[in-house]
């Protein structure tokens, strides 16, 4: 089973290995767009409520409250063009996430170097399905510790538990390493 965008695979097929599988490429989910839309309407209804009330003896209180509308606008679309070029990857050798507009940032963690994942749904999460995966490594602090607001994301935890601790997954294959070590 995967759940693989082809879309997704297209833009972030320069940071794979040759060989290397694509389980999962997914975009963050779109519920992180309402904080930046809310502030947008707010700053809209604050601007018109302004516009009409204001008395017509200051002009540049309102041209200014107009101003604070479209950068608002600004950044609600900067956001959702940085939400296009937010993608989460799960390949058969390590998790991706690549992020940034400007500045580019790939982060990467192998799957050998997973030794837990915790799965958190918040009831928001629930009834919008989204959800946040953390991983856990041995050792230092990772670049990829934790990606929140991932859609679908019951279905996303089956598949990434199955690629990591599933009978052909990375967790398996080092136990039955570790187990002939000391068998032998």
């Amino acid at each position: 089973m995967e759940a693989v965008s082809p879309g997704g695979r297209a833009r972030v097929e320069r940071y794979l290995l040759p060989n290397e599988r694509v389980v999962i490429t997914v975009r963050r989910h779109w519920v992180v767009l309402v904080p930046p839309i809310a502030l947008t309407v707010a700053v809209f209804v604050a601007a018109a409520w302004i516009d009409v009330h204001l008395p017509g003896g200051v002009p540049g209180v309102r041209d200014l409250a107009w101003l604070g509308f479209l950068a608002s606008v600004g950044w609600v679309l900067w956001q959702v063009w940085e939400r296009q070029s937010d993608w989460f990857v799960v390949t058969d050798e390590r998790l991706l996430r690549t992020y940034g507009i400007l500045t580019r940032k790939v982060a990467i963690m192998p799957l050998m170097k997973v030794t837990d994942m915790s799965y958190n749904v918040s009831p928001v999460g629930r009834l919008l399905h989204y959800g946040e995966f953390v991983f856990e490594s041995a050792g230092q602090e990772q670049a990829l510790r934790s990606v929140s607001f991932l859609p679908d994301s019951a279905q996303l935890f089956g598949v990434l538990s199955t690629e990591l601790f599933g009978p052909e997954g990375v967790a398996s294959s080092r136990y039955r390493r570790r187990r002939v070590q000391i068998d032998d």
